[in-house]
């Protein structure tokens, strides 16, 4: 794992203070708009991820491929083998900025039913993704720092 927020020294850090790039997973799975169904099914499955940002080749957010995408498409009878993540993804995905605040992630987590959300950069690269445990991760980061191993 990969985030700022795990490098907080607990008590005394401003859990309003902390942004997007503080509670995002920077080392992150992307895939291409021309990969099979099946090969991100695959990803997703074996990576535990609940959904994979889709870039084009200058790594700018294109779309979002998630596991409900996938269970459409086999519920319409699909052969995820022959469809494409471009068949199938969400165009247009629900994005936050790096600077985004704690505040405005839980807004816009909350509002949207979303379990997580791609960060971007300001030309649109993606840079991480933040779920929800992501941020709870950084507010008991900020309030107690590291718990016990037995926690």
């Amino acid at each position: 794992m990969s985030r700022r927020v795990e490098y907080l020294t607990g008590r005394g850090t401003d859990f309003v203070e902390l942004a997007a790039e503080h509670f995002m997973e920077s080392a992150l799975t992307t895939c291409s708009q021309g990969s099979t169904a099946e090969k991100i099914a695959i990803a997703i499955t074996n990576g535990h991820f609940g959904s994979l940002p889709v870039v084009d080749g200058g790594k700018r957010l294109v779309g979002i491929i998630s596991e409900f995408d996938l269970l459409k498409a086999l519920r319409a009878g699909k052969d995820l083998e022959q469809v494409t993540v471009e068949e199938i993804m969400t165009s247009e995905p629900i994005s936050v900025k790096e600077g985004a605040t704690a505040e405005a992630l839980m807004k816009i987590l909350g509002e949207n039913h979303l379990i997580r959300v791609p960060v971007v950069d300001g030309e649109g690269r993606v840079v991480g993704v933040v779920s929800r445990t992501d941020v709870l991760h950084g507010y008991i980061q900020s309030k107690v720092g590291d718990l016990p191993w037995w926690m």
